[in-house]
């Protein structure tokens, strides 16, 4: 019996990395991070008591935020707020306001 595919997937070629893309988009990251975390720093020593370990994310344009206990309750709540409202960042209501990172 012939054998008509390949027994492993093909892929295409790697696009380069233009390393000025990337180093812009760590800059604004850093930037919004910036302007979202004193908001944070700010609501966090009144919600920590009251929703802990819970996530909220932040517009720093209006002071906004949204609270869930889960990511994907949060994230879900981002995606159905009104046009126009943009939450930008999200927390963790612990000690250091990081989701999971190491």
């Amino acid at each position: 019996m012939t054998q008509l595919s390949q027994g492993h997937r093909t892929l295409p070629p790697r696009t380069p990395v233009d390393l000025e893309v990337i180093k812009r988009e760590q800059e604004a990251q850093e930037a919004l991070e910036n302007r979202c975390r004193p908001v944070f720093e700010r609501l966090c020593s009144t919600l920590r008591e009251t929703y802990p370990n819970w996530f909220i994310a932040i517009d720093p344009d209006t002071k906004d935020y949204l609270l869930d206990p889960t990511l994907r309750g949060v994230c879900e709540k981002i995606s159905q707020a009104p046009k126009g409202k943009t939450i930008r960042m999200i927390f963790c209501l612990n000690d250091t306001g990081t989701c999971g990172r190491i």
